[in-house]
């Protein structure tokens, strides 16, 4: 487990005693003077070596050059990136601090415009993942590395403009990669420890940090309540269901943002339960809970203006005596009923009761939910982009726009319940929890199953993002949303890099396929309050 340190300048080191790695586009390397990086460097490696170095990268997507032994070395990004893509590289970043780290302290250097250094430090972030449970010895007598990551800012034409690194950014970077690390611990830990009373406890050392009090349901209370979707998935556990929420109410704050995130800690899939394949990997399914909780960390401690909260929605779909039965009916916090025709379509029902109590006990007006909700969204959108669908064309358009500027990758996938919702049709309830017709966009119609509850003509503006493949890479978690919530709300914040990533250029957001803000025409409610 290594302590990751930002710092706003290059310390002078020698990389005979703390090895460097220098990562960036070969246009930016090439163009790079010597002196710039020269404090990493010197008295090992001098300039000449270091442009003869440059000189024989030939990326292909990547490339790698020793300086100095095994010490110093300068490693090229891709030449291209797609308009798909995001400009930092940041997948190929990852990629090459994982196979060229050397589990020692040492320092990272990233060269990149101002407009990538945010996504270029969750990606090194992202290279370094906290949970591990190895019995290695000679790992527990020694103290954890340290990993220096450093900056060297350039123009779009290289060397023509200096950027400073100010120490605010440092901080706020420092933010989102905490919670970015934060929410991959989460996501790799087993539900033998990550259970629900385990995130609860997650959420509760946020909470102090911070200087907040949490607000919890749990168990019964939550079927008293009406909370019929939560407490439906969950009541076959040994560890009780809940709804958890932290609050941020600043003064002056004129608008109410929610972020719901699914928190199933285990999903067995329930009484239709997952095969021997399917179901290792299932610890994995409170991704959206895990990126919200480190999220919320990184706005609240970056200085939201607004007020946020964080609602967590906690089960373990279980197998059990109590377990929910296909043909059992719930009526879920919205008042809807719903006709259980697959128990293992459960992350719609938890979101649902979620998202409502957004709504209608918190008062947002602007809502999004997170979710590993459909295996689905890997087939349609792929393994590194999440898919968006929402309400809005304004918030569809920024949410892609900063994808790319975080790293967090989105797609957007049709929003149409007039011809999707229907899948849900049912003989003797409001609807059923799973479509009829698997080949008729399962993503869409997963997400606009909550959107149900919530109510197709609900004034404000929701957005629904299924991560369930960008949530781990391999068998490691990616700590995936946190940048990309940090970023799309960061119009909010007092740290000056996340504004600069939420306010684009009214020519690049037009560049990006943007749209005017507009609420789709309302349909009529499905059920009665």
């Amino acid at each position: 487990m290594s302590l990751l340190k930002f710092h706003h300048f290059l310390q002078p080191t020698d990389p005979q005693n703390l090895p460097v790695l220098i990562i960036g586009q070969l246009r930016h390397l090439t163009e790079l003077p010597f002196a710039r990086v020269s404090p990493k460097l010197e008295p090992r490696v001098s300039q000449e070596t270091f442009a003869k170095a440059i000189s024989c990268l030939q990326p292909a997507p990547t490339d790698i050059c020793s300086l100095y032994l095994d010490v110093a070395r300068v490693a090229a990004l891709p030449l291209k990136s797609s308009r798909h893509n995001t400009a930092s590289r940041a997948h190929a970043i990852t990629k090459l601090i994982q196979t060229n780290t050397t589990g020692v302290s040492e320092s990272i250097v990233i060269v990149c415009e101002k407009q990538d250094l945010l996504a270029s430090a969750c990606a090194v972030a992202r290279a370094f993942p906290l949970y591990n449970r190895k019995t290695s010895k000679q790992a527990t007598a020694q103290p954890p590395p340290t990993v220096h990551i450093e900056f060297v800012v350039v123009g779009d034409s290289g060397s023509e403009a200096v950027v400073e690194v100010t120490e605010e950014d440092v901080v706020a970077l420092a933010n989102v990669t905490v919670g970015i690390r934060l929410a991959a611990r989460i996501v790799d830990a087993p539900c033998n420890e990550m259970n629900v009373s385990g995130f609860l406890a997650e959420v509760e050392d946020i909470a102090a940090g911070l200087g907040l009090k949490s607000k919890i349901i749990r168990g019964l209370e939550l079927k008293e309540r009406g909370f019929g979707g939560i407490y439906g998935v969950g009541k076959a556990a040994l560890d009780p269901p809940a709804l958890a929420v932290l609050s941020y109410e600043p003064k002056g704050a004129t608008e109410t943002v929610a972020w719901v995130g699914k928190g199933i800690v285990f999903d067995t899939g329930g009484l239709s339960i997952k095969g021997k394949t399917a179901m290792p990997g299932m610890k994995r399914d409170c991704g959206g809970a895990a990126a919200i909780l480190g999220a919320f960390y990184a706005a609240v401690k970056s200085g939201f203006r607004q007020n946020l909260h964080a609602v967590f929605c906690l089960a373990e779909n279980a197998v059990g005596p109590e377990a929910t039965r296909p043909d059992d009916i719930h009526r879920l916090y919205s008042g809807c009923t719903v006709e259980i025709n697959n128990t293992d379509a459960e992350g719609r029902l938890v979101l649902s009761d979620g998202v409502v109590y957004a709504d209608r006990d918190l008062k947002a007006n602007i809502i999004l939910d997170m979710a590993t909700l459909t295996g689905a969204q890997g087939i349609a959108t792929g393994k590194y982009h999440g898919a968006i669908l929402t309400n809005s064309d304004d918030w569809e358009s920024r949410a892609l726009e900063i994808g790319r500027r975080t790293g967090d990758l989105l797609s957007p996938v049709p929003y149409c319940p007039e011809l999707h919702f229907s899948e849900f049709s049912s003989a003797v309830a409001d609807m059923k929890n799973s479509v009829m017709d698997r080949g008729n966009a399962q993503v869409s119609c997963a997400g606009l199953f909550i959107g149900a509850h919530l109510g197709f003509e609900y004034g404000g503006s929701w957005m629904h993002i299924d991560m369930a493949a960008p949530v781990h890479n391999g068998e490691r978690a990616t700590g995936y949303g946190v940048a990309l919530l940090a970023g799309l709300f960061g119009e909010h914040s007092n740290a000056s890099i996340l504004r600069d990533i939420a306010h684009q250029p009214k020519e690049q957001r037009n560049n990006a396929g943007a749209g005017s803000s507009s609420i789709e025409p309302p349909l009529k409610k499905v059920c009665i309050d």
